[in-house]
């Protein structure tokens, strides 16, 4: 029987938007999430909003979907955007798991904004439009601590997203 392979560098990066929710104090905004093949270990299970594309989807108007999908988070202000794109590879053992083994990671647009409600309207459990949980507790966090928080293989994208966005979150204390 003959094994199929393939070349990673032959697959695509599937399009995702990711937000970092800043609130008045400048911590940002990370949820714990439930599970899913990017879930590798019990520390590194801390991530910010984020997810995909949709085909012909305005991508500033995905990165808001997708904020409200996971945390029906809505009253935001728009603080900035990374102007590329962040692209990251899963590991291998990953890709077979991960969109059904038809991308070899995914490739990130970056916004960062200001979240002006209160934290009230921050309901992880029950999802806008549906959706089931993606996060399974949340917290503020100073955004320096956030690339140990990220899995590692995605670490380099949270470093330069913290860089990028650093000066919209002072320093707490």
């Amino acid at each position: 029987m003959p094994q199929h392979t393939f070349r990673l560098e032959n697959l695509p990066y599937r399009p995702c938007v990711g937000v970092m929710v800043l609130n008045r104090e400048g911590l940002a905004f990370i949820g714990r999430r439930i599970n899913g093949p990017e879930h590798v270990d019990e520390h590194h299970v801390w991530q910010m909003p984020q997810g995909g594309v949709d085909a012909e989807e305005d991508v500033w108007q995905a990165a808001l979907r997708e904020l409200y999908e996971e945390t029906n988070i809505r009253s935001v202000e728009k603080l900035g955007e990374i102007a590329e794109w962040l692209p990251y590879d899963l590991p291998a053992d990953l890709i077979g798991a991960a969109w059904g083994g038809r991308y070899r990671g995914q490739t990130q647009k970056w916004y960062a904004v200001r979240f002006t409600g209160k934290d009230s309207e921050i309901d992880i459990v029950h999802p806008a439009g549906g959706h089931d949980p993606e996060f399974i507790e949340w917290r503020w966090e100073p955004i320096a601590n956030l690339p140990k928080l990220i899995i590692p293989f995605k670490r380099l994208v949270y470093q330069r997203v913290v860089e990028e966005f650093a000066r919209f979150a002072p320093p707490v204390g």
